[in-house]
């Protein structure tokens, strides 16, 4: 083995063994229920059906196809064990170290340099978010095909055989022959990059980039640095910028469309902040101010969250001070470009690439991400790693020097690294941790209450979502947050009262009207939910979920076909989604169209096979129906023994429909033990009402009698 090949491979173990704890932590609440645990379509894994559904889908506000099945194979192989999807983006990432590596060695010839510069990128603090989250599967998998794209083109472009290199001596020679395959290959991956996340629409900035330095495809560049017979050899070969540009028209194509489709995905998820939200004034004076916090960032990792809120308001000053401190390294670097072109080619590379999330188009409320430095900061490690590596040879600087401050600084990387992967292993330490290092972080608020909610600390959870209302009044979520969460802890008048509240500031809001609906189903005002319900449907028709809780109230109301219709509604808009006909099979049965009703819940199922809901409710039905042409034991036995299987012994209702099976096929023992575990469970959890009905199953199991029911509404 090579000693390139063995560098790149223990730079890739030495990444695996740093980011290998995030094996063992769970699914965020943030954003991995879009992309994986609470997506039936991913969760179903690799189907053609998925396939169709991640090219045609604007899910999560974008389009990146590539990401989407990524998931499903994951979920293909591994179903939804979240220590397997962590470690495959700990694979791609050590993956794109190694190809980083590659890329940075065959650009610069030098070896410990470009070993260097690939240890800081795999090991940064910054890009534990890239890696710890799983989510972020988009970004570690788009970069793969970045490095991937740039090492094709590397191969095609004509160029120095040997570059001079800041570690070597050796004469350059000049290579002529382009390769057409290895332009096909840069732009089949390119292609495949965008797919997985179109933050990559400035890649062929880079390559042009590359082409001035170390490329050298400028014939002024080219003339320079090569002898007088081999620049003569390149006459014809060598070019300008305008037919640089024009050889990439594939490449800035691409780009292009992909930003179109983007944009359209992203307005359509309601995540482009308008300009009445966001004045162009705010936006041009946050763009140097973020530009700064990213290179501090990269500089000094310190104080990293997971979400960094817009600042309220900002300083003209600090502005001035940004711009002028970023015009002073671009006029640095430019005027040096002579002697250090890399320097130019570096800055440029993290300014450029940083441009479609710098916030010019703002999506969403953040200012910042630290995932969105994972590509761009390449940019700065090249410059300021063969600019150090310069200055130490001009005055010439102890070599072992040198590199005993270069272990330290990855030394340090490492262990910041560590500690803030530690902070990714649960949701209530991340957002925790979040909050203590900003401010006024609204979203941070809101998602821990959000943890406090499922972790059933009430109280906790309703005191975050008020701190986040009161920072921001104009989020119409957490005003629904919260009067579901009064509502939740029995206080059904304030909570009404939340929700008018909302209602007043946004009357256009869909989901504040079927919140509203929902609140007053539940304290009995049948026609004003009815109402509230019916006008979310009129305000976002599209939305599946409005049509099915409408649906599901005039069900509740005994106005069964009509219900039907609008089951029929949600099933056109989101068929991928079980809850729909799960409840059209209910509605049927209450019309007494019981085998219609089984087509339903075997549909149920196809969308969501494992689900113990859908499993145990079809037991039932099959165990009990009055009708014998429906029932069939064996098959009811199946459904309930896996239901119960998947809720571990554990939920009263698998219990009871494995005893209603176990009783229908005269296995009368077997059912009077489920059904006593069932009715314990149910008194341990305070269902006394459901216990009393099912201490009369058990009288019947007793007697050795099954269980028989009417589902119809009028039998």
């Amino acid at each position: 083995m090579s000693q390139s090949r063995l560098i790149a491979l223990l730079l890739a173990l030495a990444t695996l063994l740093v980011y290998l704890p995030a094996v063992s932590h769970g699914f965020s609440l943030f954003d991995d229920d879009d992309y994986v645990t609470q997506n039936p379509v991913v969760q179903k894994g690799l189907t053609w059906a998925g396939i169709k559904w991640s090219l045609t889908t604007w899910h999560a506000s974008n389009w990146h196809p590539l990401t989407w099945l990524s998931h499903m194979l994951d979920c293909e192989l591994f179903g939804l064990n979240p220590g397997a999807h962590h470690l495959v983006n700990i694979l791609f990432h050590a993956l794109n170290t190694a190809l980083l590596f590659a890329l940075l060695f065959r650009l610069t010839d030098a070896l410990w340099s470009a070993a260097f510069m690939a240890a800081l990128f795999a090991w940064h603090p910054l890009h534990v978010e890239s890696v710890a989250w799983v989510s972020e599967r988009k970004d570690v998998l788009s970069t793969c095909f970045a490095l991937l794209t740039l090492l094709a083109y590397v191969r095609y472009a004509p160029k120095r055989s040997r570059v001079q290199s800041r570690e070597s001596k050796a004469v350059p020679a000049l290579d002529t022959r382009p390769r057409t395959l290895d332009y096909v290959l840069a732009l089949g991956c390119f292609a495949l990059g965008l797919l997985a996340k179109p933050m990559l629409v400035t890649l062929p900035f880079v390559m042009l980039l590359l082409d001035y330095w170390p490329l050298e495809r400028l014939s002024k560049v080219a003339r320079r640095g090569s002898s007088e017979a081999s620049v003569r050899a390149l006459d014809g070969r060598l070019s300008t910028v305008g037919s640089l540009v024009l050889e990439k028209w594939p490449f800035f194509l691409l780009a292009a469309a992909s930003c179109a489709v983007t944009f359209l995905a992203q307005r359509h998820g309601g995540m482009v902040v308008s300009l009445e939200e966001m004045p162009p004034a705010y936006r041009l004076g946050n763009v140097p101010l973020a530009y700064l916090r990213y290179l501090f960032k990269i500089i000094w990792p310190a104080h990293l969250a997971v979400f960094y809120p817009l600042p309220k308001t900002i300083s003209p000053a600090a502005v001035l001070g940004a711009v002028v401190l970023l015009l002073a390294v671009s006029a640095a670097v430019w005027f040096g470009r002579r002697r250090r072109p890399y320097g130019l080619v570096g800055w440029l590379w993290f300014l450029g690439t940083l441009v479609p999330v710098i916030g010019l188009v703002q999506v969403g409320q953040a200012a910042m991400a630290d995932r969105y430095s994972y590509f761009p900061s390449i940019g700065l490690f090249i410059a300021g790693t063969l600019a150090v590596c310069d200055a130490a040879r001009r005055i010439q600087f102890p070599p072992g020097v040198l590199k005993a401050i270069a272990v330290l600084i990855l030394t340090a990387c490492v262990l910041l690294a560590e500690n803030q992967l530690r902070y990714w292993r649960n949701d209530a330490s991340l957002f925790s941790h979040a909050l203590g290092v900003t401010r006024d972080n609204e979203p941070a608020h809101l998602c821990l209450g959000q943890v406090y909610e499922l972790q059933g600390r009430k109280a906790e959870a309703l005191a975050e979502y008020r701190v986040a209302l009161k920072l921001n009044p104009r989020r119409v979520k957490t005003y629904n947050s919260v009067a579901l969460l009064l509502a939740g802890t029995g206080h059904t008048n304030e909570a009404l009262v939340q929700a008018q509240e909302a209602l007043k500031l946004f009357p256009a809001d869909a989901a504040t009207h079927d919140t509203h609906a929902n609140l007053l189903a539940d304290s009995g005002h049948t026609n004003e939910a009815l109402a509230e319900f019916q006008q979310a449907v009129r305000l976002d028709p599209a939305q599946a979920i409005y049509q099915k809780n409408l649906g599901a109230w005039l069900v509740e109301m005994g106005r069964c076909d009509e219900g039907l219709i609008c089951y029929a509604d949600a099933a056109r808009l989101d068929p991928a989604d079980w809850r729909t006909p799960y409840l059209t099979g209910k509605a049927l049965l209450k019309e007494g169209h019981d085998r219609e009703a089984l087509a339903q819940f075997q549909q149920a199922l196809q969308n969501d096979p494992d689900n113990p809901q859908v499993l145990a409710f079809l037991a039932q039905v099959l165990a009990t129906d009055e009708n014998p042409e429906v029932r069939d034991g064996h098959k009811a036995f199946e459904l309930a023994s896996e239901a119960n299987n998947l809720s571990g012994g554990t939920q009263p209702v698998a219990l009871d429909a494995l005893a209603m099976a176990c009783a229908e096929l005269g296995d009368f023992e077997d059912a009077q033990t489920d059904v006593q575990e069932a009715l314990r469970l149910m008194r341990a959890e305070g269902l006394t009402n459901q216990a009393a009905v099912v201490q009369k199953r058990l009288q019947l199991y007793h007697n050795h009698q099954p269980f028989r029911q009417s589902f119809a509404l009028n039998p």
